[in-house]
């Protein structure tokens, strides 16, 4: 599959299978920020990630069984923030670098498993800690550490290997 650019100069489609998880991935983000808004706007909290309600103690004493809304929303949203770019970024490298593209796929679609379960089955889960938050966790470090070490794999070429 190629485009043309200028004259007519076929140029290939560089990343695929990154190019393609992009849409899941920021539907999911999107849904994550218009979650932080929705609380905002409920709560009229414009900024910070607490609410400023002098009967919600829940921001001072981190209460599990019932957090603060806009404190989890946020934590949702910012912890997938942390860890989607450079997952992303070790994705397109490992792609631009010829990494078999079904393996890819799989990994991209594990990752995006791991960070929905990180949220919706542990974050939003009951106590906050339910059983996705570290398979979420310890499950997108590995996706991390795998892919940089396939990634390293796939140019061992350039170190003499």
């Amino acid at each position: 599959m190629s485009s043309t650019i200028g004259l007519g100069v076929p140029v290939p489609k560089m990343l695929p299978v990154t190019g393609a998880w992009t849409l899941p991935f920021t539907a999911y983000l999107l849904l994550l920020s218009n979650r932080v808004v929705y609380q905002r706007i409920k709560n009229k909290q414009w900024i910070g990630d607490h609410l400023n309600n002098p009967d919600n103690k829940n921001h001072t004493t981190g209460n599990a069984d019932n957090p603060d809304p806009l404190f989890l929303e946020s934590r949702c949203h910012l912890n997938f923030l942390e860890n989607v770019p450079l997952a992303f970024v070790f994705a397109a490298i490992a792609e631009l670098n010829g990494a078999d593209r079904s393996v890819l796929s799989y990994a991209m679609a594990a990752l995006f498993a791991l960070r929905v379960g990180h949220v919706e089955i542990g974050l939003r889960g009951k106590g906050t800690m339910a059983n996705g938050r570290p398979i979420g966790m310890f499950g997108t470090q590995g996706f991390l550490a795998g892919m940089a070490a396939y990634t390293a794999y796939l140019v061992k070429g350039y170190w003499g290997y």
